[in-house]
């Protein structure tokens, strides 16, 4: 299993990290979590298989997580020809239908019937289901919006937990123990802490009740670049701590514990 965080920034705007976005690699498994606004030229500028991916999984349908999907399938039906022809299956909270039905809405059918197959899978909270070669994707309840999940990927015997935007939840980190990466989001500072995301802190709380093997941040706001963020989280988690960045992966990081 290989994991690259394509986008690990936010709506706030930099010209080094993307909105959100996160390629895992497994067996015959290509799978996007979440696909926000810049996700899609990043694939392509860091040599990313965009055109391969056999899933996308969305987290939530705030625009910084949703709004390259629609770039996405345009370039999948039109960026050469013929267009593409394999199956996509994408997945979401309940309300992913009616999000793409809305999209469709403003661009156009080509949306929800792109001349491929598409299937549009809503899973609950507490509910797993099976994508190909073994894969497993889980999705649970955390607190952000109505709508959001953290998931987990789980290929063979490894484990990957992509908490999403989300506010402290320690029954989170409970769900994620063990696991190998935790690939946690971490907003804000302390000093700017708001109840729909964490701060450096928080994460290293949850990281130490998870205690994952590594435990890999995103979704970073640019104030919480200012502040020592390993350091604050050491003092919480004594385990490998990486602050990821657009184009960072697992297999460019010494990841014994991953291969």
């Amino acid at each position: 299993m290989r994991l690259t965080t394509v986008g690990t920034g936010t709506v706030s705007l930099t010209p080094h990290r993307a909105c959100a976005g996160h390629l895992v690699e497994a067996g015959a498994v290509r799978l996007l979590l979440d696909c926000g606004p810049g996700v899609a030229h990043r694939m392509a500028e860091r040599g990313l298989d965009w055109w391969g991916l056999t899933h996308v999984a969305f987290t939530h349908f705030h625009l910084d997580h949703v709004a390259d999907f629609a770039a996405l399938v345009f370039a999948w039906k039109y960026a050469r020809l013929p267009g593409r022809a394999q199956p996509l299956g994408v997945m979401g909270p309940v309300g992913t239908r009616a999000l793409l039905e809305r999209i469709a809405a403003a661009h156009g059918t080509w949306l929800t019937e792109p001349g491929f197959p598409l299937e549009v899978r809503e899973i609950a909270p507490g509910e797993a289901v099976a994508l190909a070669d073994g894969v497993r994707l889980e999705a649970r309840k955390v607190p952000h919006t109505p709508e959001s999940v953290a998931y987990s990927v789980e290929h063979g015997r490894r484990r990957l937990v992509y908490t999403g935007d989300m506010g402290y939840d320690p029954g989170l980190a409970e769900w994620a123990s063990g696991c190998d990466v935790l690939l946690c989001e971490c907003s804000l500072p302390a000093h700017m802490a708001i109840p729909s995301h964490l701060t450096p802190e928080q994460c290293g709380v949850l990281a130490a009740i998870a205690r994952p093997r590594l435990l890999a941040l995103t979704h970073l706001y640019p104030p919480v670049l200012d502040v020592d963020i390993l350091g604050i989280v050491r003092t919480r988690f004594a385990g490998d701590v990486a602050i990821a960045h657009d184009g960072w992966s697992t297999l460019r990081e010494d990841m014994s514990c991953w291969s």
